[in-house]
Parts: structure tokens; sequence; C-alpha cells
């Protein structure tokens, strides 16, 4: 079974930057859609970032022009570029891939 590993998390200060690494058990190329969601503090989880097969991609309004989500098909890994950091930002992040089981998250929390 194909399985979601995330990584990257961390404590950063506000304005500063964080990289997720979201690496999957079996190759990526065939998935056509992956995406970020995160879960704040008494929250529920909520869509961050999209990228499809074919490199389309979309975000919340929220993190728009901040944030970054890629892709490396060799590597099977998603990535998602954080700049910007706010502590609203702080959540569990998780990704996700059509018809995958979610992965454990990883914690971002944004504090001076």
């Amino acid at each position: 079974q194909v399985q979601l590993v995330e990584s990257g998390g961390g404590l950063v200060q506000p304005g500063g930057s964080l990289r997720l690494s979201c690496l999957v058990s079996g190759s990526i190329s065939s998935i056509s859609l992956m995406a970020w969601y995160r879960q704040g503090p008494g929250k529920q989880r909520e869509l961050v970032a999209v990228m499809l097969n074919g490199g389309g991609t979309n975000y919340a309004v929220s993190v728009k022009g901040r944030f970054t989500i890629s892709r490396d098909n060799a590597k099977n890994t998603l990535y998602l570029q954080m700049n910007s950091l706010k502590p609203e930002d702080t959540a569990v992040y998780y990704c996700k891939a059509a018809g995958v089981p979610w992965g454990q998250g990883t914690q971002v929390t944004v504090s001076s």
C-alpha cells in the first residue's frame, strides 16, 4: 500500500521560512492530484495548496504569494516551500495524494 511520510516541520520565528517534504512510498508520476492541508489548534483541517500532475497549482487565499507547492517525480516527493511565515500558520501540515491514506503530518510552529 502506498504511504505518505511528511517531514520538515519545526519551530520558526515570524517572517522565517520552512520547506516541508512528503515522501511517497511509490511512484507519484501517475498520481493526478497532490495537495497540502493543515489543521491548526482547535480548527478544522483546511486545504493549503494543490498541484495537478500537469503542473497546475492552486492556493488558499491566506497563503498565496508566500507558499509554493512543487513535486519531484524522480524522487517521489511533494514539497511545500513556506516563506514569510506568520503565527497563524501554526498547524500540523499533512500531504494528500488522490487515493492514498493520510500521513501522520508534521508540526509547524511559528512563534517568537
